[in-house]
């Protein structure tokens, strides 16, 4: 691995040339890193450095590869070992090595590691619009919860990944005569930055998410800056950024203080609580695709199966 760039120093790994070409690599190098997202930089950091640290060198041969899967099959998940699989094909394909992720060796052993393991996943449970609406009525009216209501209820609506919510301006916002229009510029599918606008209605209900946000921005006083922050123990909403990981954190205190289990719960269950709770509604799944930005039904698949559960089960019909 002293031949290529590291990953581990922010570099997708490319052979280095010793002549007049490293001008022309280090400009490759520049568009490939920004071709990737940071948590996907990230990943596979960790992948390589997990690689490596087992004994792993590069380029790996087929066998190394195989070898290394099996002796991890029993304490990594097969997502997280197909992960890993992905992140050597990359790093080859680069540095057009070839690639021992494409052999049948390796493909076999993944196979196996799969059909023997098994690849269900652990999924966040939906937040469906009647525990939404639990949570919302425990609340009160104090800064804090002005905001984990402008954050829960707009998450929800718009169908948002807990990065694209957190990563949400003030300037993002454009009131129509409908609701808010929401300029999301940047998320996991988009990486080239065309970004795409999720209308936010006006509610119906007593929980409406354009005056919740409405709300939560006479909090802030502000024009500019990330629209979900940091609330201190005085009331005083900061100037950072709120986290991502923190959607799960007030999601789950919110649980709790509700008197609903918060196991199973994270941030996307809001995501999946929109498309779940759409498609149980009966809502067509074009549409919910176009709130939620999935690239296609298969994407929804698993909340299609959730919503429709119950409807025409044969058991119903029967018992």
């Amino acid at each position: 691995m002293t031949d290529c760039i590291s990953l581990t120093r922010d570099n997708i790994l490319l052979s280095r040339p010793t002549n007049d070409g490293l001008k022309g690599v280090e400009a490759a190098e520049t568009f490939i890193r920004a071709s990737l997202s940071d948590s996907s930089r990230k990943a596979y950091r960790a992948d390589l450095s997990h690689f490596a640290a087992w004994g792993g060198d590069l380029p790996a041969t087929p066998a190394m590869v195989a070898r290394y899967l099996a002796e991890h099959a029993d304490s990594l998940a097969p997502a997280s070992l197909a992960r890993r699989v992905a992140t050597l094909s990359k790093v080859h394909a680069a540095n057009d090595w070839p690639n021992p992720s494409q052999s049948e060796m390796v493909r076999a052993t993944m196979r196996g590691i799969k059909r023997l393991k098994g690849t269900a996943q652990d999924q966040a449970k939906p937040l469906l619009r009647e525990d939404l609406f639990l949570i919302l009525d425990a609340m009160g009216d104090d800064p804090r919860a002005l905001r984990d209501r402008a954050l829960l209820l707009i998450g929800w609506a718009g169908g948002f990944r807990c990065s694209e919510l957190t990563g949400l301006d003030l300037a993002d916002v454009e009131e129509v005569r409908e609701g808010l229009t929401l300029h999301l510029r940047r998320s996991k599918t988009d990486q080239a930055g065309q970004g795409r606008k999720i209308g936010i209605p006006l509610g119906r209900t007593r929980h409406c998410p354009v005056a919740a946000l409405h709300a939560w921005r006479g909090v802030l006083a502000l024009s500019d800056g990330p629209i979900f922050r940091p609330v201190d123990r005085h009331g005083n909403a900061l100037t950072s950024r709120l986290r991502g990981d923190a959607v799960s954190t007030i999601l789950r205190s919110r649980l709790t203080a509700t008197g609903i289990v918060p196991e199973g719960y994270s941030g996307h269950s809001l995501r999946a609580g929109l498309a779940t709770s759409a498609i149980k509604a009966g809502v067509p799944t074009y549409k919910v695709r176009a709130q939620t930005g999935h690239a296609s039904d298969a994407m929804l698949s698993r909340y299609v199966r959730d919503g429709e559960m119950f409807e025409g089960n044969a058991a119903g019909a029967l018992l």
